[in-house]
């Protein structure tokens, strides 16, 4: 017994240390950031146009790129991705073809990122004729997040007790219906599980957005889907490797900016996932 509970003591620091290695190199960034950050913030800094090659004025068009590059990734995700997550749960067969799209979503998820940015590259810049613009660079973080996307909500339609399809289908619903109105509405805390997961990294993803819709400087706000836009991931890159002269209070506060949209965008996610989550039957 005496063993047993000093092998548990032993066990319990191991996986403290472990979530503290975790944990402490996170805050550390976060604080510095914030320290290094927080004297450059303010409303000047956030709502005005760049000028001086981005050595003065604010950041407000990379913020504002920012905004539409994520929204438009997480709408065209969302949509394909609970679409595709739906097939395979509720009405695709298990068989070979299956198992390989499954495998595909799974490897997919871990090709770089770059490697989506030639993609979107060849696909909307240059064979579709988008040039470079926000629905393109759009749709390149929208396949890059897909896979994450499509595995969370398969995982969550399956998640839903079987029991609650075969009461809805004996009482004479469609399956369809039974998708529609039971299945799916339980699997949206799941379905936002993995969105959350993949807003952060669509807004803070530099690669893809360099080669489909980054502009350099651009001190006015886009006018259409169709035009170039200033992005935070890129233009943070620009000021800290390319603009010599940059203060650093600068570059710091583009980061914490970015951050604090990151963190916005997550909670708001957050609580509507937490509003579905009370409307769960189980």
């Amino acid at each position: 017994m005496k063993n047993s509970k000093t092998t548990q003591k032993i066990a319990f620091f191991f996986l403290l240390l472990a979530t503290l290695l975790i944990i402490l190199p996170v805050g550390l960034i976060v604080v510095i950031i914030v320290v290094k950050g927080l004297p450059a913030i303010s409303w000047s800094f956030i709502f005005d146009m760049p000028k001086d090659g981005m050595r003065a004025g604010g950041i407000w068009p990379a913020i504002v790129g920012t905004i539409c590059l994520v929204a438009g990734a997480v709408l065209f995700a969302l949509l394909i991705g609970v679409m595709a997550a739906i097939y395979l749960s509720e009405y695709a067969r298990d068989n070979l073809l299956t198992r390989i799209i499954k495998l595909a979503i799974v490897n997919l998820s871990g090709v770089p990122s770059v490697i989506f940015g030639l993609f979107g590259l060849s696909l909307f810049v240059v064979f579709l004729k988008f040039g470079s613009s926000i629905i393109a660079g759009s749709l390149t973080l929208g396949i890059m997040v897909l896979p994450i996307i499509i595995a969370a909500s398969r995982v969550a339609l399956e998640s839903v007790p079987h029991s609650f399809r075969e009461v809805s289908l004996s009482l004479g619903a469609s399956k369809w219906q039974t998708i529609r109105h039971i299945v799916l509405p339980n699997a949206i805390p799941g379905i936002m599980t993995g969105t959350i997961l993949e807003i952060g990294r669509a807004a803070g993803e530099t690669a893809p957005i360099l080669f489909t819709v980054a502009a350099f400087y651009l001190p006015h706000l886009p006018g259409s889907i169709f035009d170039q836009a200033m992005a935070l991931p890129y233009h943070l890159y620009v000021i800290s490797t390319q603009v010599p002269n940059v203060d650093e209070k600068i570059r710091y506060g583009t980061a914490l900016v970015l951050l604090i949209l990151v963190l916005f965008v997550n909670l708001v996610a957050i609580i509507v996932r937490s509003k579905f989550r009370k409307k769960k039957k189980w």
